[in-house]
């Protein structure tokens, strides 16, 4: 072998060894970057801008890979949880969707109705009413013409859906000209709901009563009503006064 033949296998050789550690760091540094990455799990994104309350289907989402170490558990949702489901504020194209920003799913049974009614710090049990509470709901009549000016017990152990927050309501007796309420959406039967949505428009109060954790007690016992002649009075319809 001359030694031109020698330094082409020296250079060979030498290749040779460079493109192994060439491989070894290359190597060495994707296991490191996947090593910090970790797993990889598939999320959706918006594909268009989604207004409010839009129904979520197939083509409003979009599948994308991202980290797993790197997502929130409300982002670990399939397109099963999505489709169907509302979105609960605008959307631009391209954000990643999570179970936070759905609208709820009803929970009610196939014969209850959602109803809100407005209360105030003490028509509303001083806000220690939650959701998933029970409550009584009582109305004061005194100025309906033909019905005595008296408490009833409208309906009982109705559950609270949900309690948002404080808002201001025009009030001309008020001296400030407004006052504080409190919406709260209950779960009613729907005759239950016209009972309480009559007394929501026409009695001068309608109050929550806070129960006792459990509802299961027997209450048969219990007065629905009270007026005058409850207190040793005589109970006379409004408009009959004379």
């Amino acid at each position: 072998m001359n030694p031109r033949q020698r330094r082409g296998v020296l250079f060979i050789l030498l290749s040779a060894a460079l493109a192994v550690a060439v491989f070894f760091v290359v190597a060495t540094y994707v296991g490191n970057v996947q090593s910090q990455v970790g797993s990889v799990v598939t999320v959706y994104r918006a594909a268009d801008d989604l207004p409010a309350y839009a129904v979520l289907d197939e083509s409003s989402i979009t599948s994308d890979e991202v980290p797993a170490r790197w997502l929130s558990d409300t982002a670990r949702v399939t397109a099963d949880d999505l489709v169907g489901r509302r979105i609960g504020f605008n959307v631009a194209q391209g954000t990643l969707l999570s179970a936070d920003m759905l609208v709820p799913a009803s929970d009610l049974s196939p014969t209850e109705r959602e109803i809100a009614i407005q209360v105030n710090q003490i028509t509303g049990v001083a806000d220690r009413v939650r959701p998933g509470d029970f409550v009584d709901i009582y109305a004061v009549f005194a100025d309906v013409p033909g019905l005595p000016k008296q408490v009833r017990v409208l309906v009982k152990n109705v559950r609270v859906v949900s309690v948002r927050g404080s808002q201001v309501r025009f009030d001309e007796e008020s001296a400030t000209g407004g006052q504080a309420v409190v919406p709260v959406t209950l779960a009613l039967e729907p005759n239950d709901a016209l009972a309480v949505t009559y007394a929501a428009a026409f009695a001068q109060e309608v109050r929550l009563v806070g129960l006792p954790t459990g509802t299961g007690e027997d209450r048969t016992g219990e007065q629905d009503d009270f007026d005058a002649e409850d207190l040793g009075g005589v109970t006379v319809p409004e408009g009959n006064v004379g």
